[in-house]
């Protein structure tokens, strides 16, 4: 019988966004893919430590647990280590007692083309390439940030995701008139379209997946700690903020909380929301939120507008 996989939701993620693989990564950029083949050999035994994505993938593969027989959550790695030098991600899989059995060894070659062929939903990887092609390829995907994470281990109560709005929720449509002419003709932009929803952005397919998650889950389980939570950390304030309210109720999704931050840095209110992952879509919010949270940053397309 085919496994189907159109019905989960299905999240990809290469084997260093997944494990620390910083030392074995820089004896691969300064020794060659010979001396990180050996050295990975080598380590076959060895347990690698939890990477930045590790924390969010332990906690949705819960989601499994909540009912024995609906399973709701697929994790493929997709990696391009080779099949020979995988058995330490394996290994490592095992020992954390992951429920991750599908994995994509490409031996060097670009993954990219094989997102869709897993009707993957989320792809969260180390590498600016592939994320990038990812991009190209209408994935939601998320260049993931070396995080410092205490106990990347452990599972909160819940799982939390938190969102920026434009060029990750929604379209970068507003952002481009942002950037190219200033903030009052983006007010304006968006008080003569505050009833007009925006055009959904990147990650407007993975909200709405986890909000129908959200209530299907509460509906079923009545748990009293909900096992999912969303939060919107936007730059966006009064009166931009009227569109936003507006598009989520046209999409009837769950936004558990709104932070319209008008400037004001994100790093701190995202400190105190503690989600698993944040997804930006520039490097001068991703940067200092990486520091105290998961975080990973959604690229533009080539050409559409310029990363900040």
């Amino acid at each position: 019988m085919v496994y189907d996989l159109s019905n989960l939701l299905v999240i990809g993620i290469s084997s260093r966004a997944l494990f620390d693989l910083g030392k074995e990564n820089q004896i691969f950029e300064k020794e060659g893919l010979e001396a990180y083949c050996r050295y990975q050999l080598e380590h076959e035994n060895d347990i690698l430590k939890p990477g930045a994505g590790f924390a969010l993938i332990n906690s949705m593969l819960q989601i499994n647990q909540i009912d024995e027989n609906t399973r709701r959550i697929e994790v493929v790695i997709i990696s391009r280590n080779s099949a020979d030098t995988s058995l330490r991600i394996s290994n490592s899989i095992d020992f954390y007692n992951l429920d991750v059995t599908r994995a994509v060894f490409t031996g060097g070659e670009p993954v990219a083309r094989y997102l869709n062929a897993f009707d993957v939903d989320l792809f969260l990887s180390a590498s600016e390439e592939d994320v990038q092609t990812a991009v190209k390829s209408n994935v939601a995907s998320g260049l993931i940030y070396d995080s410092p994470t205490a106990n990347p281990q452990d599972r909160l109560e819940q799982i939390r995701i938190a969102f920026d709005g434009d060029a990750v929720l929604f379209s970068e449509e507003s952002e481009i008139i942002y950037q190219r002419e200033g903030l009052e003709a983006f007010i304006e932009h968006e008080k003569i379209n505050a009833k007009k929803p925006l055009p959904e952005g990147p990650f407007a397919k993975l909200l709405k997946t986890l909000s129908f998650l959200q209530f299907e889950l509460d509906s079923k389980q009545h748990q009293e700690v909900p096992p999912i939570r969303t939060a919107l950390v936007t730059a966006r304030n009064s009166p931009a903020h009227e569109r936003v309210i507006r598009t989520l109720r046209t999409w009837n999704v769950r936004i558990d909380e709104t932070f319209f931050l008008g400037g004001v840095s994100k790093d701190k209110i995202l400190a105190a929301f503690s989600p698993h992952i944040f997804f930006d879509d520039q490097h001068r919010h991703c940067g200092p939120a990486s520091k105290l949270v998961p975080t990973a940053r959604v690229p533009y397309k080539k050409g559409d507008i310029k990363s900040a």
